[in-house]
């Protein structure tokens, strides 16, 4: 699928898609020199201004001719929804063309964590995700991610300045790779918002030819693979997309990018009742653990209606990290954040808050 121009109406691109480096091309042809992309950035991202009129180290015609460069507009935000304690929002946003897609804050008492979508909807559908029943309507651009963490900073009025990003959202971010990666670079840019990339995590169920590739950016990026399974049987049935790239092949994939980048690979599990909580299931996740440089995150399911998997009880999932602590190298668990507003792991794709 082709991914969607990050062109508006007008006819000029959205800024929000522009890295600094498009920016001084098209600064070039009006005849502006190259640092004027540094000043643009600095007002923008580390300023916050959405408009030129504003940017006083501009010249005046350079404010005036704005539009050509970059349109400054964000998508609407469509609703906002909070949970009871504050820590958690769920943020809708309608995209030009009227799309809605739906990006997560989560705060605890050492961090801010912003959660993005990189599709409206997902292709790959894993059998108990929200978003894998909507398919996949469309990707979305650079602006349009880079959209989200503005529409979230702004809403928490830029109070961390060493936030975290987690491609987890709606979609498979490596199924959409370039408008990601354009998104991260222009996000990691010293005159954007200046965020570290080992800050930023991108999460794959297991797209192995741009694991690779990813492997290549020469960013320290943390990695997270929906793993869910420990038996290419089973991942068959909860991740779809193992049927074409299966376990010893992630494994390997996911070896070599921890051995480049330096990091550890984070193994999300979905502890599903009954199906992979089992003892057995904890011994082969261990050991797939202990084969990688990598850390387990496990989380209990949670509910999607029409869905028939069922969450386990605290005492199960107490039970299954116990077995898997002495075993694999490094285990948490997941505190659930969002659940009351359809807001948790698995639960985005339109399922809307109760008033």
């Amino acid at each position: 699928m082709k991914t969607a121009s990050a062109a508006t109406p007008t006819g000029s691109p959205n800024f929000y898609g522009l890295s600094r480096s498009a920016l001084v091309g098209r600064l070039a042809v009006i005849g502006e020199p190259d640092y004027r992309a540094d000043q643009i950035f600095s007002w923008v991202y580390g300023r916050r201004r959405r408009d030129a009129a504003g940017m006083t180290n501009l010249p005046a015609r350079l404010r005036e001719s704005f539009g050509s460069l970059g349109e400054l507009e964000l998508p609407a935000v469509h609703s906002v929804h909070g949970t009871r304690d504050g820590m958690t929002h769920k943020f809708v946003l309608r995209l030009p063309d009227g799309a809605l897609v739906e990006s997560v804050s989560m705060r605890t008492e050492k961090r801010l964590t912003f959660c993005l979508s990189s599709q409206v909807g997902c292709a790959l559908g894993c059998t108990f995700c929200a978003t894998g029943l909507m398919g996949l309507k469309r990707n979305l651009n650079a602006a349009e991610i880079v959209a989200q963490v503005i529409a979230m900073g702004d809403h928490h009025g830029w109070q961390d300045d060493r936030f975290n990003l987690v491609f987890m959202g709606m979609g498979e971010p490596l199924a959409n790779y370039r408008p990601v990666m354009e998104a991260i670079r222009i996000l990691h840019d010293p005159f954007g918002l200046n965020l570290g990339a080992r800050r930023i995590t991108v999460s794959t169920s297991g797209v192995i030819p741009q694991i690779r590739r990813l492997a290549e950016e020469g960013l320290p990026l943390g990695l997270a693979i929906s793993l869910h399974a420990t038996t290419d049987e089973l991942r068959d049935r909860l991740v779809p997309v193992n049927k074409r790239w299966p376990l010893a092949d992630l494994i390997a994939a996911a070896r070599d990018y921890g051995e480049k980048s330096g990091r550890r690979v984070t193994l999300e599990y979905t502890l599903l009742a009954g199906v992979n909580d089992r003892d057995e299931d904890a011994v082969r996740l261990g050991a797939i653990a202990r084969d990688l440089p990598s850390k387990v995150n496990l989380i209990a399911y949670n509910p999607v209606p029409g869905l028939a998997w069922e969450r386990p009880s605290p005492e199960a999932v107490d039970a299954f990290a116990r077995r898997l602590w002495p075993i694999a190298p490094a285990v948490t668990v997941r505190h659930t954040q969002g659940g009351e507003i359809w807001a948790a792991c698995g639960q985005l794709g339109g399922l809307t808050p109760a008033a």
